[in-house]
């Protein structure tokens, strides 16, 4: 075999190797689907034209679904047979949405190019396109993500972050994933979209005295103290439908409605980066964006492992 030929194999090895080795790239679909960023796109401007509160519900299933084994579309999966699904989990169960956009995602993206895109890559390509149209950072999705085959219920109740969390607990449960204190801190900025059910913040607006007095008693006008579990409040007061760093702003004033909120600005290690997002929007932007990336790239199935679902609610 001449130096040549040798040289040529070698880089097509390494070309259709690169894969299944673990990897992930932002041009994963550029040759083998290349409308794919399109498409989502376009399906997810559509989906917030509706209702803007979908750009948060969209983020969350990333969160959630990153949370549980990996970014692996698993939250996806409906109950069957021989699947229990991380729906009916304690903080899903009436509370994750959006399935329903993810949809008609993965059917347009079928049309298009069939087999080819996960459900997995769909989650994290909607929650940035959530994420911009709403007035945030933009980033490099990386892909080439393969789904699963199964969910865990045991995972969705034991790893995602509780709404009653402090700030140890909170630092405990993204460092096991594999992601900093400073990561934890700007992932917790996407609370600046979206509501929350009444039933995650109760014991917090009634209960705690690190809260500002005003704000709770507007909120506890939507919110009881017996009933109402299901009513919803704004996560952000000031601008709920906006991404921006008004989150931060509302915790130095002690207006963030759920106990794990107001952790990150308590007297504790997290006040001075709060502090500063507060003040600089872009560093926040910054931070979050990378931080997402962080996060989507937690325990991704490739390659050989995991497949490319035809319906996300179920394995091939």
């Amino acid at each position: 075999m001449g130096i040549n030929t040798l040289i040529i194999c070698i880089v097509l090895v390494v070309l259709c190797s690169s894969p299944t080795n673990g990897q992930l790239s932002s041009t994963f679909y550029n040759n083998t689907c290349p409308k794919a960023l399109s498409i989502v796109r376009a399906a997810v401007k559509q989906a917030l034209a509706k209702e803007k509160r979908m750009g948060a519900s969209l983020v969350r299933l990333h969160f959630h679904d990153c949370f549980v084994n990996g970014r692996d579309g698993s939250i996806l999966l409906d109950d069957s047979a021989n699947i229990t699904g991380e729906k009916s989990a304690g903080p899903n169960n009436n509370s994750v949405r959006g399935f329903d956009v993810i949809d008609t995602i993965k059917t347009q993206l079928e049309a298009a190019c069939t087999g080819i895109v996960s459900c997995a890559d769909i989650l994290a390509i909607a929650a940035r396109d959530s994420v911009v149209e709403l007035g945030g950072p933009t980033w490099r999705v990386q892909l080439g993500r393969r789904d699963s085959r199964n969910a865990s219920l045991r995972g969705a109740n034991s790893q995602i972050p509780a709404p009653t969390s402090n700030l140890s607990a909170l630092i405990s449960s993204f460092s096991n994933k594999g992601l900093s204190t400073k990561d934890m801190i700007a992932l917790s900025g996407a609370h600046t979209i979206g509501q929350a059910r009444c039933t995650t913040f109760k014991g917090h607006i009634y209960n705690e005295t690190n809260i500002n007095s005003t704000f709770a008693t507007s909120v506890k006008a939507n919110c009881p103290s017996t009933g109402g579990d299901n009513n919803l409040s704004p996560l952000d007061v000031q601008t709920a439908t906006v991404f921006d760093n008004k989150y931060y702003i509302n915790l130095k004033s002690q207006k963030g409605l759920l106990h794990s909120y107001q952790e990150l600005f308590n007297g504790g290690s997290a006040d001075s980066q709060v502090t500063t997002y507060s003040n600089k929007r872009n560093t926040f932007f910054r931070d979050f964006a990378a931080a997402m990336v962080n996060m989507g790239n937690i325990s991704p199935l490739t390659g050989t492992n995991g497949e490319v679902r035809k319906n996300c609610r179920k394995p091939n």
